[in-house]
């Protein structure tokens, strides 16, 4: 029980801060960054596209490390690597200094999560591999929320922000320290005769309905969080509500919204893994449909960004708990292939995106994004394997 607590404290402090500031600080504070460094739309993007690149590598590379190194290294480098980032942009005097914090930032999620699937299943019993996992998932709604309030209280501050960054910085040391110590009983790594056995059932059809999920939330959810501050704000805003705002408040209900994701496994038991899906699939749906339908509408808006953060809690659970059942011998491998897709979907889902919302316009884009949650949700199958 005391490593099962430790395990799930530390992981979900480590993904606070990777896919919380790290992973949405630049998108928060943009509109100050464009203002202070005088980054271009252009030059804006850029950055951010340097950061899922970021992210993507690190990804890729922890698979290899943990395969070597066991999980310590990678959850304690992805650690340093935020940390770094953070102080490189609250001191930032110039957009290269700028751009090289956001990028070491981001590739800090990366490194620090998927590793907790073999710590779990190397130390907590597997009674409790699914709620240990669930709450690892969700700091990361923590790190969002968070990240939100504290941007809503430096709105309008000239300075402020740099000690936002600083304060993220010092949760990312707290991340070094306390990962490194909950870690350091972990068993070095074996090589296993199965390792070449999964490499090539990575694709066997039991593990289709995960990578199916992972690949259109991939899709949808990256839709979401590059389009919809921009949909509520270009539409008007939020009535009495100054237009900056409109993002962190969006952020801070998405944080709230996926605190839920600590039920999943409970919820799991009670309703069986396919009902789970569909059911986070149709709230997927609603949430995009509530954008590209009434953004301006505080209650919409809030609605929606809450149901987001409970799908990408929820699935992030899932996609945890699922990938390391299914390969309990390699679970870090396991859950490396489906964030693939996940990311995969990330890349493909704001290019098509921006090419429908320019032909056809925001709200029809956002309708057919609701569309493919729906089509997932009917399509997943009414049984799936497990183990």
């Amino acid at each position: 029980m005391r490593r099962s607590s430790e395990l799930a404290i530390s992981g979900a402090w480590a993904t606070a801060v990777a896919f919380g500031p790290a992973r949405i600080g630049y998108g928060l504070f943009l509109p100050k960054f464009r203002e202070l460094f005088g980054l271009s739309q252009s030059n804006a993007g850029l950055i951010a596209s340097a950061a899922f690149a970021g992210f993507f590598v690190a990804l890729l590379f922890t698979g290899m490390l943990v395969a070597r190194r066991g999980a310590r290294l990678p959850v304690v480098l992805g650690s340093i690597t935020a940390l770094a980032g953070f102080v490189l942009v609250a001191f930032a005097e110039n957009v290269t200094v700028l751009a090289l914090g956001v990028v070491l930032a981001a590739t800090s999620a990366g490194f620090c999560w998927t590793p907790f699937n073999d710590a779990v299943e190397q130390a907590v019993d597997e009674s409790r591999h699914a709620r240990t996992l669930s709450i690892v998932s969700t700091g990361t709604t923590v790190g969002i929320a968070c990240s939100g309030a504290l941007a809503i209280a430096v709105a309008g501050s000239s300075h402020g922000w740099r000690a936002v960054w600083v304060l993220f910085a010092v949760a990312a040391l707290v991340s070094a320290l306390g990962n490194g110590w909950a870690l350091r009983r972990l068993r070095a790594p074996a090589q296993h005769a199965t390792t070449r056995k999964l490499t090539w059932s990575a694709w066997a059809r039991p593990a289709l309905p995960l990578y199916a999920i992972a690949g259109s939330f991939g899709i949808t959810n990256s839709i979401y969080l590059s389009f919809a501050v921009d949909r509520v704000s270009h539409s008007g805003g939020l009535p009495g509500l100054a237009a900056e705002l409109a993002g962190p408040v969006l952020y801070v209900a998405f944080g709230f919204g996926g605190l839920f994701g600590l039920l999943t496994a409970d919820i799991k038991q009670r309703t069986g893994l396919p009902a789970l899906v569909r059911f986070i699939l149709i709230c997927s749906c609603v949430s995009v449909g509530l954008i590209g339908g009434w953004p301006t509408a505080w209650w919409s808006v809030l609605l929606s960004a809450a149901l987001q953060g409970l799908c990408v809690m929820v699935l992030s659970a899932i996609f945890s708990f699922w990938s390391e059942s299914l390969y309990p011998s390699k679970p870090t491998l396991g859950f490396t292939v489906v964030l693939s897709l996940f990311a995969a979907g990330n890349i493909i889902g704001p290019v098509l995106a921006g090419y429908s919302a320019t032909a056809f316009g925001p709200a029809s884009m956002f309708f057919a994004t609701a569309a493919v949650s729906l089509i997932t949700a009917v399509l997943f199958p009414s049984r799936v394997r497990q183990r």
